[in-house]
């Protein structure tokens, strides 16, 4: 059936929608971000029965499924870029504006990395393995962006 066929009989109106959203970050990603904006701490779980640590922490261990969001335990506030991007677009919803280098990091003490951006670096010379440091927003947000970006050590 072609395109305009099943719009035959239907009255179309073209446009566009706004799906506003909200995100609750529950009790386990609540403590992380207030840890992060009030106490300038990075903070993890710990399972307690494979040892896995995770950032950002979540409820239950993906390895070995036991509950963990109360086994917190603070992370370094330095680790290593596993893997890098650069963006290169624009878009209203991305936290800052391109370009810049997105990365995964992990941090000392922790088993899993998380996404972040990377500032203080040619992206020419950014690399795997290249030790980062995590630097605070100066004003506090709800948002994983209390760690405003991570830079070479």
């Amino acid at each position: 059936m072609d395109g305009g066929a099943d719009k035959e009989h239907c009255f179309v109106v073209e446009a566009r929608m706004a799906l506003p959203n909200e995100y609750f970050a529950g009790r386990t990603g609540s403590r992380f971000l207030t840890a992060l904006r009030d106490e300038k701490r990075i903070l993890g779980v710990r399972c307690p029965s494979c040892g896995m640590t995770f950032v950002p922490p979540r409820e239950y261990c993906e390895r070995c499924w036991s509950k963990i969001a109360e086994n917190w335990v603070e992370l370094e506030k330095e680790g290593e870029i596993v893997a890098h991007t650069v963006v290169r677009y624009e878009d209203r919803h991305l936290p800052k504006k391109p370009p810049y280098i997105l990365a995964l990091i992990q941090l000392k003490g922790a088993d899993t990395p998380f996404p972040h951006i990377v500032e203080g670096v040619d992206p020419a010379y950014v690399f795997p393995g290249m030790a980062v440091r995590a630097v605070f927003a100066k004003v506090p947000v709800n948002t994983l962006m209390g760690i405003d970006h991570f830079e070479p050590l």
